[in-house]
């Protein structure tokens, strides 16, 4: 499919981007016009992630259901594209700020193409301040991170090194006077220097999604609460992971504790998955 890229100018901007140093004077979209009052949050974070910061990303964007939060990013590989795809499963929508310019020769990185296609599919729009046809260049990634700063109230940082792009876009947020969101990290872990460090000078920790509620003026218990799931007809056995899910915890982990052995708890978790109980994801299982 070609995508119909399409031109606004600064009146049909949302009014925080509109407050940003060296407004563009023209940007291109694709997809969805941009709420001019719309609540956006941008998570930007490491291209290399690891585990703990894509179940960090995963879950904090998942408790923010229903309450209408616009989540931007940068397309990128990591934390950028978790961050899309977990809007996406959320049922939020989600927007796209790529390094490049929009036509599909373009866009940058080409295998987040098919990300592209589902986020436009679902409601949501790929923004961009360069030509159509441009590819990626070195300077154009910073340029772009002034972008994902200016049209949040808030940005939220998970993962990043002690000296990466990442902490542009940070002090960029500081910069227009927006929220600064921190995801705090494992002192031994080399993509939590930078997120200690800005906690360290101020950020805001954050450590669930209710903390980011707070930070849009949203309550809890306004969202969409998600469906009540009726314990009392399940097996002992799926009561007993039922409870041992109150995180997320490999087969393994489940293995060593209930008594029982790999083929029966093999056909257990795949009975709970479909009975939609609980669904398997970055090698770990989870309660839906």
């Amino acid at each position: 499919m070609n995508f119909s890229i399409q031109t606004i100018v600064p009146e049909n901007y949302p009014s925080q981007l509109r407050e940003i140093p060296e407004v563009p004077v023209t940007l291109s979209i694709v997809g969805a016009p941009l709420d001019p009052e719309g609540l956006y949050l941008s998570v930007v974070g490491s291209r290399t992630h690891t585990t703990y910061g894509a179940d960090v990303c995963d879950k904090l964007i998942r408790g923010l259901a229903g309450s209408g939060i616009i989540i931007v990013s940068g397309l990128a590989l990591g934390i950028d594209s978790i961050a899309h795809r977990s809007a996406l499963k959320a049922g939020l929508k989600t927007i796209a700020f790529p390094g490049s310019g929009l036509s599909e020769k373009a866009l940058y990185p080409a295998t987040n193409l098919s990300l592209a296609k589902e986020i436009l599919a679902a409601g949501g729009s790929l923004v961009s301040e360069f030509k159509a046809d441009e590819k990626p260049r070195d300077w154009f990634f910073p340029q772009r991170n002034r972008l994902i700063a200016g049209i949040a109230r808030a940005v939220l940082v998970i993962e990043a090194a002690d000296k990466s792009g990442t902490l542009i876009t940070a002090h960029l947020a500081l910069d227009y006077n927006r929220e600064l969101l921190s995801v705090p990290g494992p002192i031994t872990s080399p993509t939590s220097l930078g997120t200690n460090l800005l906690i360290k000078q101020g950020a805001v920790p954050i450590t669930r999604s209710e903390d980011i509620l707070e930070i849009f003026n949203l309550k809890q218990d306004t969202l969409f609460s998600e469906k009540e799931i009726d314990l009392t007809n399940l097996s002992r056995n799926e009561k007993e992971i039922m409870a041992l899910l109150s995180e997320p915890l490999s087969r393994d982990d489940i293995l060593n504790t209930i008594e029982t052995s790999i083929s029966e708890l093999n056909s257990l978790l795949s009975a709970m998955e479909i009975k939609g109980l609980i669904k398997e994801e970055y090698g770990e299982m989870r309660r839906i």
